[in-house]
């Protein structure tokens, strides 16, 4: 996964934390004693958890200990520095959460096997990932990484962020024993400021390019990615309107 710069995440984390509250809303578990959020970030929304279950022993785990360095401490909440492709749960767990994090690894359906068999009978998988790789804000971003300008240094092995449809999330974890709620959601965003949808992917499909370019290359690559962008999203009196699916799902274990 990509290095983070959790301060430009969070500079629209109202708009970032709304799928995650529409997530756990859908969670039907009145008192878990453990629960684990892969892909927690800086631990903002893993501590709406422990506000939820307060009985719980709620731990989050994320690869960025720039992310983690900003986690809060309180009663209850633990953070771990670990990848979502190697986590294993040493004890069954009941709720495992995960938001907009899967997308970032490679071939996640075939973890999704092992995610249902910590569970706890009853227990609790939810997830969710953006669904928006097809919209101009990836498209453009895609097509311009595989430029001459900067293929040799984009276009190949990079990290790239990708999600399924729910229809199949769907089929994959009934076909695991669960019984599942999936559904998707578009998100029309209003951002406020210059740029607002370059300052937005700064903090997430961005990240992978600052990875493989210094700084005079990312700012040459910044100004033709938003140039591009300024065309697709322009800026009205009210905001820039951004336009982001989101794909859903819950699974509970049945057997």
């Amino acid at each position: 996964m990509p290095a983070w710069d959790p301060q430009q995440y969070a500079r629209y984390s109202g708009e970032r934390s709304r799928p995650f509250l529409e997530l756990i809303a859908r969670i039907d578990h009145a008192e878990p004693a453990s629960v684990v959020d892969l892909g927690c970030g800086n631990g903002e929304l893993t501590a709406i958890l422990a506000g939820r279950w307060p009985r719980a022993e709620i731990v989050g785990i994320d690869s960025s200990p720039d992310m983690l360095a900003k986690a809060p401490t309180r009663p209850g909440l633990e953070f771990a520095l670990g990848d979502i492709a190697e986590w294993r749960a040493d004890r069954p767990i009941d709720v495992i959460v995960s938001n907009a994090a899967l997308q970032w690894v490679s071939g996640h359906l075939d973890l999704l096997p092992g995610f249902i068999d910590a569970l706890t009978a009853g227990g609790i998988f939810a997830f969710q990932v953006p669904g928006n790789f097809g919209m101009p804000s990836h498209t453009i971003l895609a097509e311009l990484r595989q430029s001459p300008r900067w293929r040799d240094k984009l276009g190949g092995d990079a990290v790239l962020a990708g999600s399924r449809e729910p229809a199949e999330y769907l089929a994959r974890l009934a076909g695991l024993g669960c019984s599942v709620d999936a559904w998707e959601t578009t998100y029309l965003h209003v951002l406020p400021g210059e740029d607002a949808v370059l300052e937005w992917v700064k903090g997430s499909a961005l990240r992978p390019v600052f990875d493989r370019l210094d700084a005079a290359e990312s700012a040459e690559f910044l100004e033709q990615y938003g140039a591009a962008l300024r065309a697709v999203y322009p800026k009205r009196e009210y905001g820039t309107v951004f336009p982001f699916r989101r794909i859903f799902a819950v699974a509970r274990k049945t057997g």
